[in-house]
């Protein structure tokens, strides 16, 4: 990756906020001394978002990998000090509820607390009032305390870590503004400043809201928006008069509140209103996300000197910000008789999906990007930003973060501001697991659309792709099915018309929509020598072969499952997951070997059901009997007029292909087999049925199921795996067959019960006592993906969990019940195969 030995590698860091601050400090603990950090503003407070942050950390939410970065970075500021002055402040996190659907969510977030190792504990208004005596109670369902969230001081850390940093070799460097990015066949070679020219193997863009400004020197795209957010501070209270400081309630500088005794009460978020609280001694700062978007360019941000304050720190608009005081004169009454003393509007960055943008560019080697992270998860990135840097891969799975995570068609500056400003309106709202942006759609449909809207398709967005969840005209399909009630959140982006499809699935035969899964095409003379070496399972079969694979790194976790189909000699069609498979493989390819994406141009339809084979048969002159078209076989063939690749493959259990063609003959194809399948009651089925039916099957997604952090022998796919030939990540898995831990396939005990993911498990294998969890001890692990399977009755899950015989009964915490589930063997239907292979 570098040109010297990695001990000598020179880095330049742009940018000295905590983020920088923070990477300069992990690396050179790392034995990368050779750091060099620049900053255009004046040190140790530059100006940028880092300088105004009010430090809120809280750790709690739906990514295991955002809340891994926040614990850390509360692990490490907690062991930061300055001068005796301490960098973190463990007051602890209030959230409040004052609606039904935020108590629920409460409820919901408790559990993923659980599920990631977060204390945590749900209140009632009496006590969350003694928590926050200002509250009024009354106005509340209850509340949700964290006890080890609380208020990062930025600025400190900065220094502490600029200090440790510095002794060990990096230097800071302030007033350097860079003016360009040098490289050298395709490789960073310097950074060039105002001041001077610096040499660096490494360059790392941690330059916060002006990271797409740096991005464009070197060619490389930034998906970040800056938003103005406004903070606004009241005047001092007389409830709050001699409670922090021990000055006797003077306005606090910078200096009085690093003595740790600026705040007492947890952080307070009322997110029913887009607002948050915090003390500042004898007053109270009041966040507030309630306001209409306000985009900044982040190329007509002013330098440091030609601010009127700082960069960072805009003019306060009180119109924006007077709902927001009505709200929380509501909610905390004292404010009434107060006034906002001051305010601003601060620069922050957000992104199309409110994850940070992490890791190095392919285009220009050498170039890092650490941007759109606030200070909540700032030490957690900088580690494993430093990890991947100096070991080749970070220790936790980051492929939400990852820079190659978007399509090209979420690159657009138009889809950015559309999509960061969403992601800003709905920073605190009570968000289900497959709620759907609202706009930019529809921005990819399949070459199916018009006729999938002409049969009620019901769309959900991933990817930027429309997506059927299921279809009204298979409304009447679900007359006279029994299901049971769903509770609200479950019933959520569902219909009972699933169950018919699934049933319809089982049954006949479904046409599928699977244009969105990604396609890649490889070729020339070293092709299957690069997939064979680059994937665990053996592709040296002749022409016609299907094969399920893994991708691995170095570690043997999971980067990624694919299914490699050889259709000629030194041609590959790779059925993958996320645009970073792309990359990864881009990166390895040897020269003579062509990578490229082609699901744009192409489309696929997924025929599957019993009757499949009457289906399709009648349209084609090949075999497509069982001893003529084997399992996983392929096979380049025409359907009526239409030239279509086939591969014998099932996602959901039951005969069928998947038959692809190029994107302008995909309307041709869906109207061919519609036709042909008009006398085997033929439909259309949606998401919501396959999800079903893949679980039922045992068939694992790739992101949610499995990731890096986790080995094929622990995932269950260890089948892939042949250890008589060399791959990626080979001997990473030597004497690691027998896991500590497994995938493992939960039927829920009520026939009633739903859980949809990311829910913490209680397993017997933990002592109660000894966890100090109540009676059900502390998560064994937690689920991974949930779906009621309509042919079992039951609702599957799988979950982490240490190894479990069949009929171990668990616990899975569903909003605060504990739901009683049994562990069961795998696939838990057809486990023969017979439906598929026949």
């Amino acid at each position: 990756m570098s040109r010297t030995p990695a001990h000598r590698s020179r880095v330049v860091v742009i940018g000295a906020g905590i983020v920088g601050c923070s990477l300069a400090d992990e690396l050179t603990a790392r034995g990368w001394t050779d750091v060099t950090v620049l900053e255009q503003g004046p040190l140790p407070a530059p100006g940028g978002s880092t300088s105004h942050a009010p430090g809120l950390v809280f750790q709690t939410g739906p990514s295991k990998t955002m809340t891994e970065f926040a614990a850390y970075t509360v692990q490490k500021f907690s062991s930061l000090e300055v001068d005796g002055l301490p960098c973190f402040n463990p007051v602890g996190g209030l959230e409040v509820a004052t609606t039904a659907a935020r108590w629920a969510d409460l409820h919901r977030k408790a559990g993923l607390a659980a599920s990631w190792g977060v204390r945590g504990e749900l209140l009632t208004p009496q006590q969350c009032k003694q928590l926050w005596p200002m509250l009024d109670e009354t106005k509340l369902h209850g509340g949700f305390h964290t006890a080890d969230d609380g208020l990062a001081r930025a600025l400190l850390a900065c220094r502490a870590q600029m200090e440790r940093a510095a002794g060990r070799g990096a230097r800071f460097l302030e007033r350097h503004t860079v003016t360009g990015i040098e490289r050298e066949d395709g490789h960073v070679t310097g950074v060039v400043t105002d001041r001077g020219t610096f040499p660096a193997d490494h360059v790392v863009s941690a330059a916060g809201f002006w990271g797409p400004v740096i991005g464009a020197m070197a060619g490389v795209d930034v998906p970040l928006l800056p938003l103005a957010h406004q903070y606004a501070t009241t005047e001092p209270l007389p409830e709050l008069a001699g409670v922090n400081d021990r000055h006797g309630g003077t306005p606090c500088s910078s200096e009085a509140e690093s003595l740790g005794e600026e705040a007492s009460k947890p952080i307070l978020r009322f997110q029913d209103r887009d607002l948050y609280f915090r003390e500042h001694t004898d007053r109270i700062g009041i966040g507030s996300y309630a306001h209409r978007p306000m985009p900044v360019d982040p190329f007509t941000v002013p330098a440091f000197d030609e601010a009127p304050v700082m960069p960072s720190s805009l003019p306060f608009t009180e119109d924006d910000f007077a709902p927001s005081w009505q709200d929380s004169v509501g909610l905390l009454p004292a404010l009434g008789e107060s006034r906002v003393a001051e305010g601003f509007n601060g620069v922050f960055s957000f992104t199309p999906d409110g994850m940070p943008v992490l890791g190095e560019s392919r285009e220009l080697r050498g170039f890092w990007l650490a941007e759109a992270v606030w200070v909540t998860h700032s030490a957690g990135v900088a580690r494993a930003v430093a990890e991947w840097m100096t070991d080749g891969r970070p220790a936790i799975d980051i492929h939400e973060c990852d820079l190659y995570r978007f399509e090209d068609a979420q690159r657009s500056p138009a889809y950015v501001e559309d999509r960061g400003a969403q992601n800003f309106v709905e920073v605190y709202d009570v968000i289900h697991p497959l709620q759907p942006m609202e706009q930019p759609r529809p921005l990819r449909t399949s070459p199916f659309y018009a006729r999938q809207q002409g049969l009620g398709a019901y769309f959900l967005e991933g990817g930027g792709w429309e997506r059927p969840h299921w279809y009204e005209a298979n409304a009447p399909l679900a007359d006279g099915l029994e299901l049971p009630e769903r509770d609200a959140w479950s019933a959520r982006y569902w219909s009972p018309i699933a169950a018919a499809e699934a049933w319809a699935t089982r049954e006949k035969v479904a046409l599928y929509d699977m244009t969105p899964l990604r396609r890649l095409e490889v070729t020339g003379p070293g092709a299957l020598d690069f997939l064979h070496r680059m994937t665990t399972n053996n592709l040296r079969k002749k022409p016609g072969a299907v094969t399920y694979t893994l991708l691995l790194d170095e570690t043997g976790g999971i980067r990624s499952d694919l299914t490699v189909a050889r259709l000629a000699p030194d041609r590959f069609q790779v059925g993958a997951n996320s645009p970073a498979d792309l990359d990864w493989l881009l990166r390895h390819a040897p020269e003579g070997v062509q990578v490229r994406d082609i699901t744009s141009g192409t489309c696929c339809i997924g025929v599957w059901g019993p009757l499949a084979r009457d289906l399709v048969q009648p349209l084609t002159r090949d075999d497509f009997s069982h001893e003529g078209f084997g399992y996983f076989r392929a096979k380049q063939t025409h359907l009526g007029h239409v030239p279509v690749t086939a591969m014998r493959l099932s996602y959901v259990g039951e005969l069928g292909w998947e038959l692809y063609t190029t994107a302008d003959l995909g309307l041709r194809l869906w109207d061919t087999l519609w036709e042909a399948g008009r006398e085997h009651g033929a439909i259309a089925a949606g998401r919501s049925a396959f999800n079903s039916l893949r679980l039922e099957k045992g068939y694992r997604a790739w992101g949610v199921d499995m990731t890096t952090e986790h080995n094929p022998y622990e995932a269950g796919v260890g089948f892939a795996v042949r250890t008589d030939k060399e791959f990626v990540g080979r001997a990473a898995l030597e004497g690691n067959e027998t896991p500590k831990r497994k995938l493992t396939a939960l039927l829920l005990d009520d026939p009633a019960a739903n859980v949809l993911g990311k829910e913490p498990v209680y397993a017997p294998t933990l002592d109660s006592a000894q966890a100090g969890g109540g009676p059900f001890g502390a998560p064994a692990g937690y689920v991974t993906s949930a779906s009621y399977g309509y042919t079992l009755g039951r609702c599957v899950a799988y979950a982490w969990l240490p190894p479990l015989a069949a009929g171990t009964g668990v616990h899975i915490d569903y909003f605060g019940e504990k739901v009683p589930a049994t562990v069961a063997d795998e696939p838990l239907f057809d486990p023969k195969m017979t439906r598929i292979r026949r």
